[in-house]
């Protein structure tokens, strides 16, 4: 039986990697990989949100579907904590334990569109988990559904809808009713509001922190939006090109950055006041390709503190300060909550 490194902890995350490869001619031979999870470590608490934020393609659906085993991981651990207490490695289990284990751990997705079978009604979409595992059937089943759409805020009497006839932060409210289904401890939330409307955002969440703080779930809430990051999450773990290259308590992260990278999508953020005037980072050349990384730190070519060291070594992913994880050679003497104002 494998074991977490902290009692607390439902989840942990050692050296996961997941790379796609690439195949070329007439018998298609692999000829590379695309590195699109690269050594991540990570763990999430009970009953707290880690968010995770990069730009577009920097790897946060690949991992939090190689996470769930949505997608087989390439190499790592995940170490899950199921609800009778055992804790499994979900890269490896078997099938049949993974199918049980699957009870415990859902996933809400970014297209209320495209996540909901049009041909399904409402109380087939919410109860094909219920059915899967054997949970319950008939009238009892039913009943159930109701409470799950009442508990998410729809209307119980819409029950032989089809997604269809629903808005999209309806349609949303049912994906998360389906998740709910089978009373899980751990949800993986993908861009689960970025589809929506701003308004319907602020409805979407307010829906999660509220059922998180009655069930006691945990969350791993993937996202691009900073302002909802801060809003929802505990911890934030920020990723570019595959890697995890800084992570700390949310607070910690927004007032004081430890990764040049971190200071460039925070600089990003728009300010509410209209009298301060942001002073965004405007970073140099391309995203790094995952199938040609450069050598030593993948975000050298663009970072505006390299030195030579950047160029030839691989960072260290270190504890810098009390739960503050940050994988840069300069960390300990940059000053970058300041650092817009000057270039060195």
């Amino acid at each position: 039986m494998s074991e977490l490194r902290d009692s607390q902890n439902i989840l942990e995350v050692r050296g996961l990697k997941k790379y796609f490869p690439i195949t070329a001619g007439f018998f298609k031979k692999t000829v590379g990989y695309v590195r699109a999870v690269d050594n991540i470590d990570l763990y999430v608490k009970e009953g707290e949100t880690l968010a995770l934020v990069g730009e577009s393609g920097c790897g946060k659906t690949t991992l939090g579907r190689s996470i769930l085993r949505a997608i087989q991981p390439t190499a790592g651990e995940v170490l899950f904590k199921r609800r009778d207490g055992e804790v499994v490695d979900l890269s490896k289990i078997g099938n049949e334990k993974m199918r049980d284990t699957r009870r415990d751990m859902q996933m809400v997705f970014q297209d209320p569109y495209a996540s909901l079978n049009p041909r399904m009604t409402v109380l087939n979409i919410i109860s094909e988990p219920l059915i899967c595992h054997n949970l319950m059937k008939g009238k009892a089943m039913q009943n159930y559904v109701q409470e799950l759409m009442e508990t998410v805020g729809l209307n119980p009497k819409h029950l032989e809808r089809y997604p269809h006839a629903f808005s999209g932060g309806q349609r949303q409210r049912i994906g998360i009713a389906r998740a709910l289904a089978t009373k899980p401890r751990f949800i993986v939330c993908d861009e689960a509001v970025s589809a929506l409307d701003v308004s319907v955002q602020a409805q979407i969440l307010n829906l999660l922190m509220d059922l998180q703080s009655q069930m006691n779930l945990s969350y791993v809430f993937i996202s691009h939006d900073l302002g909802v990051v801060r809003h929802i999450s505990d911890r934030v773990g920020v990723m570019y090109v595959g890697h995890m290259v800084e992570m700390s308590e949310t607070t910690d992260l927004f007032d004081k950055p430890l990764h040049p990278y971190t200071e460039a999508l925070l600089s990003a953020k728009p300010i509410a006041d209209p009298r301060n005037k942001s002073k965004r980072i405007m970073l140099e050349g391309e995203v790094a390709n995952p199938a040609h990384l450069p050598s030593g730190c993948p975000f050298h070519p663009r970072c505006r503190y390299c030195q030579e060291a950047c160029k030839k070594e691989v960072p260290e992913w270190r504890e810098l300060k009390p739960g503050h994880y940050v994988a840069c050679h300069r960390a300990h003497e940059l000053d970058l909550d300041k650092s817009s104002e000057k270039k060195t």
